[in-house]
């Protein structure tokens, strides 16, 4: 994977990218040797490069599921690039009476028909991109006078371009200037939200790709979402259920009734509240048949946004409504597990949420991204808070050294094929110290050759990381699907120049509660900062703080910080290369330290 990525990086693939005679090279996704295009449940099975649904498909769903599935909603390709200009061209297919067809009458063109481009800086926050567009034969968007780089180096940040959400493309191109870097990314491969719905799934009445709810929601949570959203035809239709099953999806969701209202029933083969019931109960046990744990949201119709002034329009959704909820209090009393409900109440739309009384504006997509935030973060035991250091996010300080999300990568399929016994969550300290996985650097390995590594300890520091960044790691997976021993952590170093220290503390603290979540036999040890030059009186009084914030939660704690300390309460700088990393020295210090951590006296 990383011999790919280098090759594209640095020599530009002669068989994806062409030059104009403009300078701009362009790469066209197709012709990756990866998988680039995230969304796609089957990306081995697509009839097309850019549908929603495997070929196989086209003959068990109806005509218009068929060509509605090809258009590209919840599509995205992501990339790092350091270019100042970043070019978008490619073809739709849209048309009606033989003319291109862009927008519809309630929908503009940039929604319809458009792209988007945000982008993540190195700490993790998200951007967005303007661009110049124009709408032909050939669609073109120019994003310019980008910020080549963020402030830690000159290698970049990553993208991601989501596609039209009601159109079909049939060709795409992104194109850089011809010195820059762009490394196409691999399409993620952690399990994705998976969402059947209606029009609004799909992404009505967006201004633009990234203002859907479905893709707000996959920004939010920072996953991958596989958008089955179908215009008119979201009506549990048992082939898309039964497709769904295939998926080894992280949560499912069931967002139908908006098709499923009383004056829609007969054109979906229903033809009593009785039988609607029974397709709810019917998709739902398909699902749990395949799946034991898999979550299950069920989702209420959010309403019509004329419901107040027009009775018939409340009875519409109302009875929908009642009849699910029917229908979740049998399935929940039958014994279904991990079956979940949002309601309208929760989801808690106004009269300004809707362009035409049915169909969301921007304003009303993300007050449904924000009601299914809340309740994905409950199921999923992913809370997220408003200080920074609770704000789970990425980050992509240190690329000279290591590629953080490969590390996260082989860390996870480490775990999958050896489980480790113990391990250390922290940064640079101790990721450059030695161990597994393997790092560009190692001060001082051999105490993890002959000792750490022997004894089961595994690795799962990352340069430069934060408290903000461990704990997404943590949501996405590092400690899933096995039981560790011990658990050391020692965090927080990173945050002091940006954080206070009760900043810090409620960081830590969502950090050990996810851990303790996750691996809730193990010994969990929350450790003490080590002392760095220039904070050292700020630390002590940190460390105090950290202590009892483990008392608290019930965990171990332990500070080996004393014997990197002078009488004076200053450094001992004969232990550190810079006075924040230990030395070889140092860190035969820390490894006594560690050693009964672990037992290993």
């Amino acid at each position: 994977m990383k011999k790919i990525l280098a090759f594209f990086c640095t020599l530009f693939s002669i068989s994806a990218f062409a030059q104009d005679n403009t300078t701009t090279m362009w790469w066209n996704p197709i012709n990756s040797e990866v998988n680039t295009i995230e969304g796609q449940a089957w990306p081995n099975e697509k009839g097309s490069p850019y549908s929603r649904l495997p070929e196989r498909a086209e003959k068990d769903v109806s005509k218009t599921i068929w060509n509605l599935s090809k258009q590209s909603a919840g599509l995205m390709i992501r990339f790092r690039s350091n270019a100042s200009e970043i070019k978008i061209r490619y073809g739709t297919t849209k048309s009606h009476k033989g003319e291109k067809v862009f927008e519809l009458n309630h929908m503009p063109a940039t929604g319809v028909s458009g792209v988007d481009l945000y982008a993540i800086d190195a700490d993790g926050n998200e951007l967005w991109c303007a661009g110049k567009r124009s709408f032909a034969d050939t669609c073109q968007f120019d994003f310019t006078r980008l910020n080549p780089n963020d402030a830690y180096h000159k290698m970049g940040r990553e993208y991601r371009l989501y596609l039209p959400l009601y159109n079909e493309v049939s060709w795409l191109e992104i194109g850089v200037e011809e010195n820059a870097i762009f490394t196409p990314l691999e399409a993620r491969k952690e399990k994705p939200i998976v969402i059947y719905g209606t029009s609004i799934a799909q992404g009505a009445c967006a201004s633009r790709p990234g203002m859907a709810w479905t893709t707000i929601l996959g920004r939010k949570m920072d996953r991958p979402l596989i958008n089955l959203g179908f215009s008119g035809n979201g009506r549990l239709d048992a082939p898309i259920i039964d497709l769904m099953t295939e998926i080894d999806a992280k949560v499912w969701v069931l967002d139908c009734l908006p098709n499923l209202i009383p004056e829609a029933w007969e054109r979906s083969d229903i033809f009593k509240a009785e039988d609607l019931k029974n397709r709810i109960i019917a998709s739902v046990k398909a699902l749990r048949s395949k799946n034991e744990t898999t979550p299950i949201l069920v989702v209420e119709h959010a309403g019509y946004t004329q419901s107040l002034i027009s009775e018939n329009r409340k009875e519409q959704y109302e009875t929908a409504n009642k009849v699910q909820k029917d229908a979740f209090i049998q399935l929940k009393s039958e014994g279904i597990q991990n079956l979940y409900y949002l309601t309208k109440e929760e989801i808690n739309l106004g009269i300004d949420d809707m362009v035409d009384g049915t169909h969301p504006t921007d304003l009303g997509m993300q007050h449904y991204a924000d009601a299914y935030e809340n309740k994905l973060r409950t199921i999923l035991k992913e809370p997220k808070g408003h200080l920074s250091t609770t704000v789970p996010v990425t980050q992509y300080r240190e690329p000279g050294n290591y590629d953080w999300e490969s590390r996260h990568n082989e860390l996870l399929k480490m775990s999958q094929n050896e489980a480790p016994k113990s391990i250390i969550l922290a940064n640079s300290i101790v990721h450059f110290w030695g161990g597994q996985p393997t790092a560009k650097m190692a001060r001082e390995k051999d105490s993890w050759e002959n000792i750490f590594t022997p004894a089961g300890l595994r690795n799962y520091a990352y340069g430069w990381d934060r408290i903000e960044n461990v704990i997404w790691r943590v949501y996405h997976g590092e400690l899933d699907g096995f039981d560790a021993e011990n658990i050391l952590v020692m965090i927080g170093t990173n945050n002091l120049h940006i954080n206070s220290n009760e900043e810090i503390i409620e960081g830590l603290r969502q950090l050990m509660n996810a851990i303790k979540d996750r691996q809730p036999s193990a010994k969990i040890r929350l450790m003490g900062l080590l002392p760095r030059r220039d904070y050292e009186e700020r630390i002590v009084n940190l460390n105090v703080s950290i202590a009892a914030l483990a008392g608290n939660l019930n965990v171990s704690f332990a500070d080996l910080g004393a014997d990197f300390l002078e009488n004076d309460g200053q450094i001992k700088e004969h232990l550190f290369s810079d006075g924040l990393h230990p030395n070889e020295e140092g860190y035969l210090v820390l490894r006594e330290g560690i050693k009964p951590l672990l037992n290993l006296e």
